[in-house]
């Protein structure tokens, strides 16, 4: 299947010089994937929730402060290439081409609902993030987008104090609760409106109950729950249990699509264009090098994902690196800061590292341990 079955022409766009007020209130009323920034009528960007989130910029600022690029896809593209082009270049939307003319948009929505029923292959297990970033009910709202912002996320369970799950507060729930609230106010004192969103409980504005999945769930029962319930993610919890286990994004879902059974390894990353001193083809070898020193641990998947913080020094930003593998032996992964992105991915890449080597340590132990008890029931 390629990308002239499922692309559409039909898409929100706004100019360089539109006003974030007006381009949230689009947000709020038309509740689009993503918007199309142009400049004089040509292809200029994306914008999506995740960099207004990221943007604490006034309404009066333009859109061009915030817009993204995204990688452009050809109309005949193939399903698969263009999942990994949106997934490394960290967006919901991409331009579709026909030559040098703009034919339209393909959305991550677009491409699950054509892929659907081959997805009952994969299961929540195999692709769900493990390591998640939660908050408590009673933390304010300001609290809950310092958290997304620095951990580049686009949801947070909300826990109560015995640790349960009671909510879910995303980039949504903000974004609708800012701008409603700003409407019902009308003009008056900004900075003091802000600040008093800022000190609100998130209790007052999550989702809930929340829409949850299991682990052996299909990833295709998944995102017909997503779609069934417009959302993005779901909570992962043990069954009959409010303890959280992870988080299954559509973002995951999609990455899904990309993971190849051959023997080479498949490598992919998120915010590419942060690569600056380091490439592509070194981070790929890097870690080819580092899954060769474990030959009995296949690694069907890696996927490394980079965020950069306002924080510098000299000039470099500093960046957040994860690394994730999928093997035959599950999930492992690592992450680290660092001044740049080539010494970030090697803080986490060591991280990553120790951390196989505890689970080959764990599993060398059972091993051991069994062997004993064998030898033991045949004295």
């Amino acid at each position: 299947m390629n990308i002239s079955d499922i692309a559409v022409s039909e898409y929100v766009e706004v100019d360089v010089d539109e006003r974030l007020a007006k381009v949230r209130s689009i947000f709020e009323r038309e509740n689009p994937k993503g918007i199309v920034v142009v400049e004089d009528g040509e292809y200029a960007g994306v914008v999506g929730e995740k960099q207004l989130m990221r943007s604490r910029m006034e309404d009066d600022t333009k859109v061009s402060a915030v817009m993204k690029p995204a990688p452009s896809v050809d109309r005949h593209e193939d399903v698969r290439e263009t999942a990994r082009l949106l997934v490394e270049g960290d967006v919901k939307i991409a331009p579709v081409y026909e030559g040098e003319k703009l034919y339209g948009i393909v959305t991550v929505d677009q491409i699950l609902e054509a892929v659907i029923e081959s997805l009952d292959a994969i299961t929540v297990g195999q692709i769900a993030t493990e390591d998640v970033i939660g908050i408590g009910e009673t933390e304010s709202v300001g609290r809950a987008i310092n958290r997304l912002r620095e951990n580049g996320v686009s949801r947070l369970p909300v826990l109560d104090e015995g640790g349960d799950l009671v909510g879910v507060v995303t980039t949504n729930d903000i974004v609708e609760f800012v701008v409603r609230d700003h409407e019902r106010q009308g003009s008056g004192d900004r900075a003091g409106d802000i600040d008093r969103m800022l000190d609100i409980p998130v209790y007052d504005i999550m989702s809930s109950p929340v829409v949850t999945a299991t682990e052996d769930e299909t990833a295709r029962a998944v995102v017909e729950r997503m779609f069934d319930n417009e959302v993005s993610g779901l909570v992962v919890t043990p069954a009959a249990t409010d303890n959280v286990a992870g988080i299954v994004t559509k973002t995951d879902v999609l990455r899904a699509l990309t993971f190849t059974e051959q023997d080479s390894m498949d490598v992919q990353i998120t915010n590419v264009d942060l690569l600056e001193g380091t490439s592509r083809e070194h981070i790929v070898e890097s870690i080819e090098q580092a899954a060769d020193k474990y030959a009995d641990m296949h690694v069907i998947h890696a996927h490394v994902r980079l965020h950069a913080h306002k924080e510098k020094l000299r000039g470099t930003p500093l960046i957040q690196c994860q690394i994730r593998l999928r093997t035959n032996e599950g999930q492992v992964g690592g992450s680290g800061e660092g001044y740049g992105a080539e010494h970030a991915f090697h803080v986490a890449l060591d991280k990553l590292e120790r951390n196989v080597l505890e689970i080959k340590g764990v599993n060398a132990d059972e091993e051991y341990r069994g062997q004993l008890l064998r030898k033991l029931g045949e004295l």
